[in-house]
């Protein structure tokens, strides 16, 4: 009888952390997409957080409910920035956004200093015109 009794409480115990840390993210999530929301007034964004503070587990509810829409659609639009943004520096860091004269003129210039052959030149000048 004590391994059960061991065992189930430490179900219990497994199953109420988990609801725990499960809360804490659902919290941080409507803390982060309150002032994220631009259209929100600040002094509804301070009611929810009072609300949050006193009554946390029916407010956070509410929130879910009544805004999880605009708070996946907020959310959605973030990660479409971040995405962009990331694509955006790949591009920059790759040197892919250079234009084909951009590239011919680097080519002339290594051609001039003599780090690269005419023949190299001619394929790096083809190449660029072709894409």
């Amino acid at each position: 009888m004590d391994f059960a009794s061991n065992f189930w409480n430490f179900v219990w115990i497994f199953f109420w952390s988990f609801a725990f840390i499960a809360y804490l993210f659902a919290l941080f999530a409507i803390i982060g997409d309150l002032f994220r929301d631009h259209q929100l007034n600040g002094w509804w964004k301070a009611v929810w957080i009072i609300f949050l503070m006193f009554v946390p587990f029916l407010t956070a509810l509410i929130y879910l409910i009544a805004r999880g829409n605009g708070m996946a659609e907020r959310s959605a639009a973030a990660a479409s920035d971040a995405q962009a943004a990331t694509e955006a520096y790949i591009r920059q860091t790759a040197g892919a956004s250079a234009s084909p004269s951009d590239e011919i003129a680097k080519a002339k210039a290594l051609l001039d200093a003599g780090t690269i052959s005419a023949q190299e030149y001619e394929a790096i000048k083809a190449k660029a015109l072709s894409a």
